[in-house]
């Protein structure tokens, strides 16, 4: 039974981030399926700002960013052992994986 897996990635840190993804797409091309992807979301930043002194210095603040890269991945043509393939896949801390069948 051949079906579509939608892998969503999430990581603060890009590099980590396109190593799992190069990880996930050799493994499902080794089980024989055909892969669309990665295909690279718009980076989410989320800039907070903190004021440096709470009394006499109202004006001196200083700024944090968070950015949360994503990545998708389409595999199409996925038999039971790519599935099993996939869901026991091991990524580093700080990726959050997604999948979708």
């Amino acid at each position: 039974m051949a079906q579509r897996i939608r892998i969503r990635l999430r990581s603060y840190d890009n590099v980590i981030l396109d190593r799992s993804t190069k990880e996930i797409v050799e493994l499902a091309k080794r089980t024989g399926a055909i892969v669309s992807g990665p295909i690279p979301m718009p980076t989410r930043k989320r800039i907070y700002t903190v004021l440096r002194s709470t009394f006499i210095d109202k004006k001196s603040r200083e700024q944090f960013e968070i950015r949360v890269h994503k990545r998708l991945i389409d595999i199409y043509g996925a038999d039971d052992k790519t599935i099993e393939e996939m869901m026991n896949v091991e990524l580093p801390a700080g990726v959050d994986i997604e999948i979708a069948l």
